[in-house]
């Protein structure tokens, strides 16, 4: 089994349809909590870059 990908980003709302093609699955929209979310269908990691800023809302 392979390391799942980490993806930095600068939201804390993502989404994730894990690719295109074959490799893909259902849109899911996941919400960073403490920093990172892991998609619960192909694993990816998602954690919040260095230095961005998180807007109140």
């Amino acid at each position: 089994m392979s390391a799942a990908e980490i993806v930095e980003v600068e939201e804390a709302k993502v989404s994730c349809d894990g690719g295109p093609g074959a490799l893909g699955h259902p849109r899911v929209y996941l919400t960073l909590k403490g920093g990172a979310v892991d998609c619960p269908y192909c694993g990816r990691h998602y954690v919040l870059k260095e230095g961005a800023k998180l807007a109140a809302h």
